[in-house]
């Protein structure tokens, strides 16, 4: 696939990016690229390598080759996942990773500062005025304004789903990494959390992966098809639904599959 992208034009920009396991290659020579403030959805089968590209660009894994860009012209390769967190990269994983015992405001507060003093420390040490507000304008985004008080761990799965979100934003991420954020939710909350995705791409760049192509028609702006490592198609969602690629390899191999 020919990429039109150079590094300074894009948030995210992966050059010929390859991971291999024991001669297994989870990326193949992958390039890829998102613009600023865009709304991406990655989909495909299983052992595509999806949740390996959302490893490469969060540190978790290194490639084996190739150059990973993020932002002007910082190469992510070879940085802890901490340093690429602070440079504006945020992953939210498929299971909410947050602090249940502590309020809904204080996991947002405690996301905000991280600092290495421990979490006592941390939730001790006063916020300033600026931080009191984003705290604030982020449990308003994501819905859960009337919750801040209450103790996280009695929040519903969506809720739990949007709190993540809402850790990541408050660190004033350029780059959220979302991994399948509606498995498990009911159709209301799934509604929800696609108008959450959409308004925060509205301020910064938001990386979806996702199997529930309902939902990826719902807010889809580019879908980008992972094969065997590789970019299979790329396009509005309305024109990789009808791709005969797509068909055969993702949703099987008739025509009339409802994608």
């Amino acid at each position: 696939m020919t990429m039109n992208a150079s590094p300074g034009g894009s948030i995210i920009y992966l050059e010929d990016v390859t991971v291999e396991y024991d001669g297994f290659k989870a990326l193949n020579g992958l390039n890829f690229f998102m613009d600023y403030k865009e709304l991406r959805v990655v989909i495909g089968p299983n052992g595509a390598g999806k949740t390996t590209l959302l490893d490469v660009i969060s540190g978790k894994v290194q490639p084996t080759a190739g150059r990973v860009i993020f932002g002007r012209n910082t190469d992510l390769v070879g940085r802890r996942e901490n340093e690429i967190a602070s440079l504006g990269v945020g992953r939210k994983f498929q299971t909410p990773s947050i602090f249940a015992n502590l309020t809904v405001r204080e996991n947002l507060e405690l996301a905000l500062v991280r600092t290495s003093k421990g979490v006592l420390a941390t939730l001790r040490s006063r916020l300033t005025g600026e931080q009191g507000d984003r705290v604030q304008a982020t449990l308003e985004s994501i819905g859960l304004s009337a919750e801040a008080d209450l103790r996280a761990g009695g929040l519903s799965h969506g809720q739990k789903q949007w709190l993540e979100i809402g850790m990541v934003m408050v660190q004033d991420a350029e780059l959220l990494l979302v991994d399948e954020p509606v498995a498990g939710m009911t159709d209301e909350e799934t509604e929800k959390t696609g108008r959450l995705l959409q308004d925060v791409a509205a301020e910064r760049a938001v990386l979806v992966i996702e199997h529930d192509m309902e939902f990826v028609r719902s807010i889809a702006r580019k879908v980008t098809v992972l094969h065997e490592g590789s970019i299979l198609c790329e396009g509005p969602v309305e024109q990789v639904q009808k791709d005969d690629r797509v068909m055969e390899v993702y949703l099987g191999r008739s025509r009339d599959t409802d994608v």
